[in-house]
């Protein structure tokens, strides 16, 4: 409980307060511990050191207000105005500062750990060194505010504002970022190792979650190993008949180990489609292209092998078919392999270890050397 002579002084207005904090400094810790102070109009006040854990703060107004190294532990703080507030080395643990305004706010190295910051706004505010160890900052604005080395160990971040923001030398292990903003940020030397590991540093924060699985998890570094060795994509069109001739080639990939990925080309085309083309391409070992009755697909196909010398390409054709006009363009790139033309679909899968499947890995193959030299 507060002391009630300290809550008494503090209730009869900032001026009184401030007036008795410099007539007693002796009182280093002034007791204020879980004060009633909702829509309290404490702007200015001279809160140093006091010790506010457990307060009820809801909604007042703290602008400006000096909480150098206050207890703020558990304090709730919802939609307080805490705008240009000093909270240098203030210990803010499991405080809740949901919708609070912390715009300019000086928090550095201010304690924060397992605090709830969603939705808080802290635009341009100070946040050098201090402790978000499990801090939720879902939707948090936090554009143009200076991290520089603080501590996001196992925050999690959804839909956070880091808008031009400083995450300079942040420690970043066990974060969980999704539908972060980071237009403009400075993300050098992220640390994605805890203290008592070798520092390894990134980049990019959205990205650090990744390499660290890739590091340390076995069966992730596994499925990256399966992708780029054994991804094979087959392009071609999803109405009933061509679809018949992808599945028939998805089935007789897999009899020879490689992980099929088939994309329907049968949907109007789009920038999200053409994205996602050229990245499954990346990704995988070869790709096999039934140009057949050809709509969307020339157009991916160009931007795949203009783009991508070291992803072999097979087109296949079934008679009485020809290609589009402008196949002349990509035919004599030396990683498209010769066209393969089929009678029907028991020709096809007869036809397709020797005349398709061995000699488009056998260039796969070739490209990779080559690459790696």
């Amino acid at each position: 409980m507060a002391n009630p002579e300290h809550l008494q002084i503090l209730k009869r207005g900032v001026e009184v307060w401030n007036q008795w904090r410099r007539e007693n400094q002796d009182v280093l810790f002034p007791d204020l511990q879980g004060a009633d102070l909702r829509e309290a109009h404490l702007s200015g006040a001279y809160l140093s050191g006091a010790d506010l854990s457990g307060a009820h703060l809801q909604k007042a107004d703290l602008q400006n207000a000096d909480f150098r190294e206050a207890n703020l532990r558990e304090a709730d703080l919802r939609e307080a105005y805490l705008v240009k507030a000093d909270l240098r080395e203030a210990n803010l643990s499991e405080a809740d500062l949901r919708s609070a305004r912390l715009d300019r706010a000086r928090l550095n190295e201010a304690f924060l750990s397992v605090a709830d910051l969603s939705g808080t706004y802290l635009r341009k505010a100070d946040l050098s060194g201090a402790r978000l160890d499990r801090a939720r900052l879902s939707e948090a604005d936090l554009s143009g505010a200076i991290l520089h080395q603080a501590y996001l160990t196992g925050a999690l971040l959804l839909k956070t504002n880091f808008e031009g923001a400083d995450l300079t030398g942040c420690v970043v292990y066990g974060i969980s970022a999704w539908n972060v903003n980071l237009v403009g940020a400075q993300q050098s030397d992220l640390v994605i190792t805890p203290y008592n590991e070798p520092v390894i540093t990134v980049d990019n924060l959205e990205v650090a979650q990744f390499i660290y699985l890739l590091l340390h998890n076995e069966k992730i570094r596994g499925v990256i190993d399966t992708i780029t060795s054994k991804a094979v994509l087959i392009l071609g069109r999803f109405t009933p008949e061509r679809k018949t001739v992808l599945d028939a080639i998805r089935e007789e990939l897999r009899k020879y180990d490689y992980v099929p990925i088939v994309f329907d080309f049968d949907k109007p085309a789009s920038r999200d489609t053409h994205e996602t083309i050229t990245m499954l391409a990346r990704m995988a070992r070869f790709v096999i292209a039934d140009i057949t009755e050809a709509k969307s697909i020339p157009q991916e196909l160009v931007s795949i092998v203009e783009t991508l010398p070291s992803v072999p390409v097979k087109p296949i054709l079934q008679h009485g078919c020809e290609p589009w006009g402008m196949y002349d363009h990509i035919k004599n790139y030396p990683w498209v392999l010769k066209l393969h033309r089929y009678r029907n679909l028991d020709d096809l899968i007869s036809s397709l270890e020797a005349k398709v499947i061995t000699p488009v890995a056998a260039r796969a193959k070739k490209l990779l050397k080559r690459k790696v030299k």
